[in-house]
């Protein structure tokens, strides 16, 4: 049964944001009480705490898959929808998070550290927020963001100072029983540690951790035995022990190839230079030659001690059973762990640099792509991507909203610049939830050049109150006109543009009757007699309809009567005289001969 695990593959989902809402205020004696739809709530996020309580990434490896809760949608009366709750996964200390590339994104190694590894969305606006002094009662709302949805790669590095490393039953479990309280499994057969045991060493004043690393054998490189998975907690040691067994049976193994052979497989093992550690080849080295209580195995280790110190390595003989030899090896130990920390602590942390959106930044770029279906116009961005996922598609209002907010942002420049033209395919938004329409650049008319908000004119925006001087003029210039109109059509009628001419034959009266403007009287016979009045300053009612009567081969008869600013009376026996007089300008009298 599993009970230790150093690397698990998360997939983690974050809460979506609840949707906004949009609602009218419902209230007795207002009818128009105005927006109050809600905003959504914030969706929950995911976060990595580094935990005391926490040694393993066992809860993980057997449920690999988290999410969090979803924001509330609003609601009306202004009232705000819950936020969904953060999801707080304990982790233990030396923990190393990665994407799925394999690139390190944080580094847990205090207590009480966090790290949020996905972000939940935002919750979306309701039309309460939406409204404006130009948008005063908006029909929509947004729906809520989505939250990240990724795969995250934990991996467990101990926060050890020495390690002790060497083939398999060299005696590693029992140099750290003997020297801390920690109690690993101890046994005659190979492999017996399959897990990292870490314990706590005192030497004097000075405290540090020893961890005892799974044995190594030849080919761990490519994969025998347990291979280099368990290496990577000797990535944060800054020492490294080699415990030699020198009262081994085995035929072809003596210290100094078995030395050889560890060291070997170490440099096949590429360290994570990102963490800031040295390279193993740089890590001090200490040999341990073990079970010198055995008389052969003691008789070995003075024997090739001499030619491992030639090495420029410090040496130690020691038996864990016999507990001879320890105390140096403590001391040698807690000398090397001294220097490195002091070395580390004249390391200087780089500050934290924040660094801000230029303010040229439109947060998104166009990308024009060929494709089986033909050539496309991507629109790439974080900003971009969630409008496309605020927006209800369904409400034209809202339709319009995105449109205004893309205009704003430069997204039809950009296009422009990209090369694209009208009728070019245009995508927004990610894979999966993208928006695919054909484009069509926007016509300046005029309309397009005036800059307002949304549902306003800024051409009806005219405040201006006129004076009394500017009405007098308004009202002079209005009279010379008419006065002009009036000049044009008497010289129309002098023309003769207007006579009335005889049908033979033909017989009739009409009698037409209007009140308005014009009224008048005509009949004839084939010869006319017109006369008209005019009177009044070129204003007047006009109502009523024509009611007439016609008759007779050769003469016929047109009567009406007007009443109003203008009156005209026409009255016809084969010779024509028009009279007119004017209350307010002048007085015509004119007879003219028609046939």
């Amino acid at each position: 049964m599993v009970n230790f695990v150093d690397r698990v593959v998360l997939h983690l989902s974050a809460g979506d944001g609840g949707a906004g809402i949009a609602s009218v205020r419902k209230a007795k004696f207002k009818p128009l009480g105005g927006p109050d739809g809600g905003n959504g709530g914030r969706g929950g996020s995911i976060i990595l705490r580094v935990d005391e309580q926490s040694t393993t990434l066992l809860d993980y490896h057997h449920s690999p898959h988290r999410k969090a809760k979803n924001g509330q949608p609003g609601g009306g009366d202004e009232c705000a929808g819950a936020d969904g709750g953060d999801l707080v996964l304990p982790v233990p200390a030396g923990t190393v998070v990665k994407g799925v590339d394999g690139e390190v994104v944080a580094d847990l190694v205090a207590l009480g550290q966090t790290y949020v590894v996905a972000r939940g969305g935002r919750g979306g606006l309701g039309n309460r927020a939406l409204s404006s002094r130009a948008r005063k009662a908006p029909g929509f709302a947004l729906f809520g963001d989505i939250g990240d949805t990724l795969d995250a790669v934990l991996e467990l590095k101990s926060l050890a100072d020495v390690a002790l490393i060497g083939y398999p039953s060299a005696g590693k479990s029992s140099i750290v029983a003997v020297l801390s309280a920690a109690r690993p499994k101890i046994a005659d057969y190979p492999f017996t540690t399959l897990v990292p045991n870490l314990g706590v060493v005192v030497a004097g004043d000075q405290r540090f951790t020893v961890a005892d690393v799974p044995g190594l054998i030849p080919g761990a490189s490519e994969g025998k035995g347990l291979g280099l998975e368990f290496l990577r907690h000797v990535e944060r040691c800054s020492v490294l022990v080699h415990v030699i067994d020198c009262a081994t049976l085995e035929p072809d193994r003596d210290p100094l190839s078995d030395l050889d052979v560890i060291e070997q497989e170490l440099s096949q093992y590429v360290a994570d230079d990102s963490l800031g550690g040295s390279p193993l080849s740089e890590r001090t080295r200490i040999v341990v030659l073990n079970k010198s209580d055995v008389t052969e195995a003691r008789e070995l280790a003075e024997m090739v001690k001499p030619d491992l110190e030639a090495r420029g390595v410090e040496v130690f003989i020691v038996s864990a059973v016999a507990r001879t030899g320890l105390k140096e090896l403590t001391f040698a130990m807690s000398r090397h762990v001294t220097a490195a920390r002091e070395a580390l602590a004249e390391i200087e942390i780089p500050r934290t640099v924040l660094r801000p959106k230029a303010v040229d930044d439109s947060g998104f770029v166009v990308k024009h792509e060929n494709t089986p279906e033909g050539e496309i116009f991507r629109v790439v961005g974080e900003r971009t991507r969630r409008w496309i996922d605020q927006t209800d598609f369904s409400n034209d209002e809202a339709v319009g909203y995105l449109a205004d907010r893309l205009a704003r942002a430069g997204v039809e420049q950009a296009l422009y610049k990209a090369g694209a033209v009208a009728g070019a395919t245009v995508v927004i938004g990610a894979a999966d939830n993208s928006v695919v329409f054909d484009w069509e650049p926007t016509m300046a008319a005029g309309a397009e050049l005036l800059t307002g908000p949304r549902g306003s004119d800024v051409r009806l925006d005219n405040l201006h109150r006129p004076t009394r001087e500017e009405k007098r003029s308004d009202y002079a210039d209005r009279r010379a006109a008419k006065t002009a109109a009036r000049d044009l059509l008497q010289a129309e009628r002098k023309a003769g543009h207007w006579a009335t001419a005889s049908t033979p034959g033909n017989s009739g009266t009409e009698t037409g009757r209007e009140s308005g403007p014009q009224s008048g009287t005509e009949s004839g016979t084939g010869t006319g007699t017109e006369s008209g009045t005019e009177s009044g300053a070129g204003t007047g009612t006009e109502s009523g309809a024509g009611t007439g009567t016609e008759s007779g081969a050769d003469t016929g008869t047109e009567s009406g009567a007007e009443s109003g600013a203008d009156t005209d009376t026409k009255t016809g026996t084969g010779a024509g005289t028009e009279s007119g007089a004017e209350a307010d300008t002048d007085t015509l009298d004119e007879t003219k001969q028609g046939s």
